[in-house]
């Protein structure tokens, strides 16, 4: 792996892991500007673009309602590299965890990040996502008493936690 594949790959990784560590400026800054956004394999509807920090917020009324997540990547693969923009693929499997009265349950994603980065002031920044997914275990559902969790004020990282 080149030197600037791995700074791609530097930059994804540390996104996944700063999105589990609820670190929304380190999150914030692996995005560029704009980020073409896609989840249909997961969700349906269309593809979206939206400003990096619109995409941030909209993470962040999400994931602290999980009592835990876990992005596990890799491998972490570069292609069309021109210095200026590149792509990345990887396998993911995301693990989002909700424990309620004691109860846990845990709904995954399986399937693959295709990432188009672009370089920006001598830093490689993530201008889109795609998820593909191949499979889910567990139920989908968590993701919605997640988002009940957060608007009500609790969760990782809120004062009502």
């Amino acid at each position: 792996m080149s030197t600037s594949d791995a700074g791609i790959a530097d930059v994804v990784v540390g996104m996944l892991r700063s999105v589990d560590d609820l670190d929304w400026a380190a999150v914030r800054s692996a995005l560029a500007a704009k980020v073409s956004v896609d989840y249909t394999s997961l969700w349906g509807g269309e593809p979206v673009e939206m400003d990096g920090d619109e995409l941030v917020a909209s993470w962040r009324r999400l994931v602290p309602g999980f009592d835990a997540t876990q992005h596990m990547i890799g491998p972490v693969t570069v292609t069309g590299d021109d210095g200026r923009t590149a792509t990345c693929i990887t396998d993911v499997r995301a693990y989002h965890r909700v424990v309620d009265d004691g109860d846990a349950a845990t709904w995954m994603v399986a399937g693959r990040y295709v990432l188009t980065m672009e370089r920006v002031a001598d830093r490689w920044r993530i201008r889109g996502i795609t998820l593909r997914t191949t499979y889910e275990d567990g139920s989908r559902t968590l993701a919605d008493t997640a988002t009940q969790r957060v608007a009500g004020g609790r969760g990782r990282g809120l004062d009502g936690a």
